[in-house]
């Protein structure tokens, strides 16, 4: 999920009439949709496209994408990634095709309880409500498809329920130290539970031993003894053997159960120990960007205001250069202006659509000598542009992880060293570090 949402919060839910509304920004307004009945359901096609990625990736898992998607893009299901399978789906679900419509009909009959539960809403307030009651039972997938696609839901609707599914995606993250502290007793837990099954293994295979021995003595002495002692004695014994027998195999029966139960347990937490091993090194990684991009900016922020040369210096191979940076945020991208000015070189930038219009950042590219954009402050549709208009153009683009003014200064710092040997390569690699 998306670390900001593509589109600004309405300020307030005034869920009233009309002409009560509070109005709307231009960037609030949902996609132009066609006329549809009063009482029908939204298709996935029609909803805005800011809203795809959440569905997608909240909504469905990696395992029924990878049955689906391919069946209408031309991607392999084996060797393509999760983020690739991700990027495909959210952009089959923006046309409205056989793949978005077959990707709703998957949701509908995923949900069909959930959007059975909704149905009895009739207005805003009443989904909300509904939404409320799922969020606090933690039913958040199911809720969601339903509220996103109710006829009922207004953008004001949708922007809360987006906005609690985005700070829903911060706690997991938060959740990360408590699951590694939880890793390590698990990990000793295990080993604990594999020494007690070894000894009761071993302890059931010396009980059977026993059983067997005694067994074999108890015939030997019953059958020398059978002329000398009455017929009642012998009864009596083989009785006494036969409940001693019964309470063995009790016994045993009951070890197997614990030792199967045990194992379940043992591969259940091994497996839960693999996952939360892929999650600390997935908090590694971002911890070793994230330190680059503080010592970058770090080294930035250590020259003085006044002096010019050293950061000119420093950065000279920006010099005379024309860097367009799609996207990001104005207070950002106001220190991203100055920093650049500073080494010589320009500045340009767009803001994916939101205030400026989409077809003048085709016409911005050509003469651009590198283009940079942030994978969290730009939408799919800008982005796909972005790429093919570059590589027609033979122009470099490099995505950036967030809006800061610390990514942006990494990446000039990192292209720095070897801008020779980089100015004879061709275009940077189609991957986006959020949807592949």
């Amino acid at each position: 999920m998306m670390e900001a949402p593509p589109f600004r919060l309405a300020r307030s839910l005034n869920i009233g009439p009309a002409d009560s509304r509070i109005a709307r920004d231009a960037c609030c307004q949902p996609a132009p949709t066609p006329a549809r009945a009063l009482h029908r359901r939204v298709r996935l096609a029609e909803l805005d496209s800011h809203l795809h990625c959440s569905i997608i990736g909240t909504c469905l898992s990696t395992s029924e994408l990878r049955k689906l998607v391919p069946k209408y893009a031309d991607i392999d299901r084996r060797q393509a990634s999760d983020l690739e399978i991700h990027h495909t789906a959210v952009e089959l679900a923006m046309a409205d095709g056989p793949a978005s419509k077959a990707l709703h009909k998957a949701l509908d009959e995923r949900y069909a309880g959930a959007i059975r539960r909704f149905e009895q809403a009739r207005d805003p307030e009443a989904v909300l409500a509904l939404w409320n009651e799922a969020r606090a039972n933690g039913d958040i997938s199911p809720a969601y498809w339903a509220l996103m696609t109710h006829s009922q839901s207004t953008i004001e609707v949708r922007q809360a329920a987006f906005g609690e599914l985005h700070m829903l995606s911060h706690l997991v993250g938060a959740a990360n130290r408590a699951d590694i502290r939880r890793l390590v007793a698990l990990e000793k837990d295990n080993a604990v539970l594999k020494d007690k099954v070894e000894r009761q293994q071993n302890r059931l295979q010396e009980m059977a031993a026993e059983r067997d021995n005694a067994l074999r003595d108890l015939v030997a002495q019953a059958t020398q003894s059978a002329p000398r002692e009455p017929q009642s004695e012998l009864e009596a014994q083989v009785l006494s053997l036969r409940e001693k027998l019964e309470d063995c195999e009790r016994r045993l029966a009951l070890h197997t159960s614990r030792r199967e139960a045990a194992e379940q347990r043992t591969i259940q937490e091994q497996e839960a120990a693999r996952m939360l091993r892929e999650r600390l090194d997935e908090a590694h990684a971002l911890h070793r960007i994230m330190q680059a991009e503080s010592q970058a900016l770090e080294g930035a922020m250590s020259m003085q205001p006044d002096e010019a040369d050293t950061r000119r210096s420093a950065y000279a191979w920006i010099a005379d250069r024309r860097i367009v940076y799609v996207g990001g945020r104005p207070g950002s991208n106001a220190a991203l202006k100055a920093l650049v000015a500073s080494a010589g070189g320009e500045l340009v930038v767009h803001d994916g659509g939101v205030e400026d219009r989409k077809g003048l950042l085709a016409a911005t590219l050509p003469g651009a000598d590198l283009v940079v954009f942030p994978v969290d402050c730009i939408d799919h549709d800008s982005m796909s542009m972005l790429k093919r208009v570059c590589e027609r153009h033979q122009v470099r683009y490099y995505p950036l992880r967030t809006a800061s003014v610390a990514s942006f200064v990494e990446l000039m710092t990192r292209l720095a060293p070897d801008r020779e040997a980089r100015a004879s390569t061709p275009p940077a690699s189609a991957f986006c570090l959020r949807h592949g």
